[in-house]
């Protein structure tokens, strides 16, 4: 077993016996070294890895934010070996488009042909409540807006898309982030996303497939396509 594997074992554990919650701190370097049997250098590694697969968010320093704070439950073994793989491979940014094209288009048509309850819909409905605060900053709402089509993604009720659309929560956050300086306008873009976001869930809501699945192909290929962004042209097509 890998060094990563045992602590995030051990976080699996702690959150099991409720000894650790999400906001919790980690043991110190030390302790956990000590307890798993491995070495410091070791256990700083394995952290490094628990942190780009989004289990944990680290600070340095000796102050109340320093060491590492569980931020998300490790998922299943297929989602937590998708993100360690994007999280340290380069992915060509017309892929992640590409890939996104497919699987949301796909994933938004299903869901909009499921007949939703009102309580499946509530997470992505509070996720797009919260991105329109005014006061979020870019990174801010882009977090919130990769949750949005995480969550949408889920709506279709395949477990493998849900998993695989988790994985690139954060391939699609640094992207769209990176994106943000070369908009022409940030105020006019953000109210154009709040907008294209409403109506997606809105033909989800409503029962209308195919107009969901060209609502989220429009809106992915015209952020990358305001935002101009090289590796993208555009003209991706979703089947």
């Amino acid at each position: 077993m890998k060094n990563y594997e045992l602590v995030l074992h051990r976080v699996e554990a702690d959150l099991a016996a409720g000894r650790l919650r999400i906001g919790g701190r980690l043991p110190g370097e030390r302790t956990l070294a000590e307890q798993l049997g491995i070495s410091r250098p070791s256990v700083r590694e394995a952290v490094r890895v628990l942190e780009a697969m989004g289990v944990v968010r680290t600070a340095t320093g000796s102050g109340p934010e320093a060491g590492a704070v569980i931020v998300a439950e490790p998922e299943s073994p297929l989602t937590a070996v998708l993100r360690l793989h994007l999280a340290t491979n380069h992915l060509p940014m017309g892929d992640v488009v590409e890939t996104r094209l497919l699987l949301e288009s796909w994933a938004a048509r299903e869901a909009a042909g499921r007949s939703l309850e009102a309580g499946e819909l509530k997470l992505a409905s509070e996720l797009l409540d919260r991105m329109d605060d005014e006061g979020l900053s870019p990174e801010e709402f882009h977090l919130l807006d990769a949750e949005f089509h995480v969550a949408l993604s889920g709506l279709a009720g395949n477990v493998l898309i849900a998993a695989v659309m988790a994985s690139l929560r954060s391939a699609i956050h640094g992207y769209v982030l990176a994106a943000v300086p070369n908009l022409p306008d940030w105020e006019a873009t953000v109210v154009g996303l709040r907008g294209e976001h409403r109506a997606i869930l809105a033909a989800v809501r409503g029962g209308e497939p195919e107009r969901a699945a060209a609502l989220v192909a429009a809106h992915i290929r015209g952020f990358y396509q305001a935002a101009q962004l090289a590796g993208f042209s555009g003209d991706d097509k979703a089947e």
